[in-house]
């Protein structure tokens, strides 16, 4: 019987980008809520340290500066960028292993590693937007969790961010969590029958 997802014997990779406090990893952990067989999220590496309530091997793999450049050098990241001071990474292994087991695996991250990796490999770029700026501005200071300096270097970042969607494939305002997700749901089952064909 043919399922909403789950029909291909290959995964595919699926990379979401959007500025902070766009609502992306809620999103995400949406969609894996919905099809936890079929759909689970790459873990990144990261130098930088854990926020409060960050779990090591759950959120991020949380690496020194010397383990990071040791994983870079050896060749382990398919990706890999410096952000705000910290450097991202997405490890090849984990990746080509999902794939295989024809899990959708998605990678959530910056604009800067996602078109690096658009010259790597085959993958669906799906691009969150706010709906402004100004509303973005409010959801980051409404977190609370960084200082107005901070806050005006995230904004600063997503409007290079904003510019650089243009590459990607489709695009998603987040003004409402629940139609933003039912859109991206859609845009994830239609791919998959679209590779059946």
């Amino acid at each position: 019987m043919t399922k909403l997802i789950g029909n291909v014997h290959k995964g595919r990779v699926i990379i979401i980008s959007a500025p902070a406090g766009t609502g992306k990893t809620t999103l995400v952990h949406k969609l894996i809520e919905e099809f936890p067989n079929y759909v689970t999220q790459s873990i990144s590496c990261t130098t930088r340290p854990p926020r409060k309530g960050e779990i090591d091997g759950k959120d991020y793999v949380f690496l020194t500066e010397t383990a990071f450049e040791k994983r870079k050098v050896s060749g382990e990241f398919l990706e890999y960028a410096t952000v705000f001071g910290f450097q991202y990474g997405t490890l090849k292994e984990v990746v080509e292993k999902h794939c295989a087991d024809g899990k959708y695996m998605i990678l959530v991250i910056d604009t800067q590693g996602a078109l690096e990796l658009k010259k790597k490999i085959k993958a669906l770029f799906i691009f969150i937007k706010p709906p402004s700026i100004d509303v973005l501005e409010k959801r980051l200071i409404q977190r609370n969790s960084e200082s107005n300096r901070m806050i005006k270097k995230r904004l600063d970042r997503a409007q290079l961010e904003l510019d650089r969607s243009q590459y990607y494939d489709y695009h998603i305002v987040n003004d409402d969590l629940d139609i933003a997700y039912q859109v991206l749901r859609s845009i994830v089952i239609a791919e998959e029958h679209k590779i059946m064909r």
